[in-house]
């Protein structure tokens, strides 16, 4: 009797285990969410507000990060050199000391004005990012060299649950440090918090195993042909979608803590504990696929993720337009599914990047699809605060919305969704199930194993 394809792959990753060190990564990962979160999230924008920024300039603090993606395109040619050990580690421990100079800019409170600060922070993030951007370039291809195929959604899913409540912790902290009227030395505290713990996160950097850069030296003398990778189809229709979310989603983290704080004046405490939510959500992508991410694959994942995202951004719509009352569990409830579907889609993509990209030009694969997708994501929420405010105060009613920026830019960017929806449904993953067989298994079984776990047979 034959055994059905799912089983045999759950079968076949029964028998591959993880490369012995791995465990650093995680913690690698955790520091490390310790340390970004603060000064490429909802903190550093609240610190932005505190300064007089505005939509446009948040949104260029938001695109910074992902646009610097940019050298990893000239970087990947330079990893064979130093081997990808050394080369994230030198670009991270780079990074870390401007986080430490960035600490230093709210106590200049006493003799700089407002938008001299917010110009010499915007100074230090671009170098933070630049060299973050550079070394980059090695951390994925390394990761798909040291984990086994069959294992590879498993690590995701386990990295952005550590990556998650890390995060979530972070903000908790970040809530209680600004608890109160915000003054410089508060802000202080989160960025110099930030330095310490990328300084930490060094330390599990190195304790990472290190592998053999495969890369075809041929290809490196004859030229890198760039134009024939971005052709390869499969990677080009990811490339698409990649590009259709990017734009969709840049900026959403951003522009929804700038709208909860001038729309509904909340305080940054608060704020901070909204957004917070969306980590625990990430958290909670966990338990939603876990490990079944290698047996279910990519393409249905990112296909379900896309249409949610819609319903979420229409939720945001509605309340922005003033058709469904601001409300404690209403915006929970949307900030859980913002952090939850933000980890499937970055775990679904990763996972099918892995997959489809060749082992040989692996280093310069993995470039494009960093940059094209960071790029993209960084130049989407200048395109979006630029939007907001040349929209400016108007806000005409019409299908009983009030169209007012916000309410244009929600809809805007689920009407982007519905094109990465749709240049979903052209993915190509063979041995990816379908529609039918992962809603099976997200609304059938995943419920019926949880509440047999609770409740085994014969118990009583």
């Amino acid at each position: 009797m034959s055994r059905h394809p799912l089983e045999t792959k759950s079968l076949d990753e029964e028998t591959l285990s993880f490369p012995s060190g791995l465990h650093h990564a995680y913690l690698f990962s955790t520091f490390n969410a310790f340390s970004y979160q603060v000064v490429l999230n909802s903190p550093m924008v609240l610190y932005a507000k505190h300064l007089g920024a505005s939509a446009t300039v948040l949104g260029i603090i938001a695109g910074m990060m992902p646009l610097l993606v940019i050298f990893q395109i000239p970087a990947a040619s330079y990893i064979p050199r130093l081997g990808f050990k050394r080369f994230v580690y030198a670009g991270w421990g780079t990074r870390v000391m401007f986080i430490f100079a960035m600490a230093l800019v709210p106590l200049t409170s006493v003799f700089l004005k407002p938008e001299t600060r917010l110009a010499l922070m915007l100074m230090l993030l671009f170098c933070f990012n630049l060299s973050r951007g550079i070394s980059s370039c090695a951390w994925l291809p390394w990761i798909t060299a040291l984990v086994p195929a069959g294992l590879r959604g498993k690590y995701l899913a386990r990295d952005a649950a550590v990556q998650n409540l890390a995060s979530f912790l972070t903000f908790l902290m970040a809530a209680a440090c600004l608890a109160g009227e915000s003054h410089a030395w508060q802000f202080t505290i989160l960025f110099a918090f930030s330095a310490i713990m990328g300084s930490v996160s060094l330390s599990f950097l190195k304790r990472i195993p290190d592998v053999p850069v495969t890369e075809d030296a041929s290809s490196l003398k004859s030229g890198v042909p760039w134009s024939a990778m971005v052709r390869f189809r499969p990677f080009n229709r990811l490339l698409w979608a990649l590009v259709a979310y990017s734009v969709a989603y840049g900026g959403l983290t951003a522009f929804t803590v700038a709208f909860l704080k001038a729309q509904t004046g909340m305080s940054e405490t608060r704020i901070l504990l909204v957004t917070s939510i969306a980590f625990f959500g990430g958290l909670c992508s966990l338990g939603f696929l876990g490990s079944r991410l290698d047996r279910l694959g990519s393409k249905p994942v990112l296909t379900f993720c896309f249409a949610t995202w819609m319903v979420v951004l229409a939720g945001w719509m509605f309340v922005s337009g003033g058709l469904w009352a601001l409300n404690l569990p209403l915006v929970l409830s949307l900030q859980f599914l913002m952090g939850l579907l933000a980890a499937l889609v970055q775990m679904a993509n990763t996972r099918l990047a892995m997959a489809v990209i060749p082992v040989m030009g692996r280093n310069h694969f993995f470039a494009i699809y960093s940059v094209l997708g960071n790029v993209t994501l960084g130049l989407a929420p200048i395109g979006w605060g630029l939007l907001i405010d040349a929209l400016g105060a108007r806000s005409p009613l019409w299908l009983g919305l009030a169209w007012n920026h916000y309410t244009i830019f929600f809809a805007a960017a689920g009407f982007a969704f519905l094109i990465a929806l749709l240049l979903a449904r052209r993915l190509e993953e063979p041995q990816a199930v379908s529609m039918e067989e992962l809603l099976r298994e997200i609304l059938i079984q995943s419920p019926l194993r949880f509440w047999f776990r609770l409740f085994p047979r014969g118990g009583t």
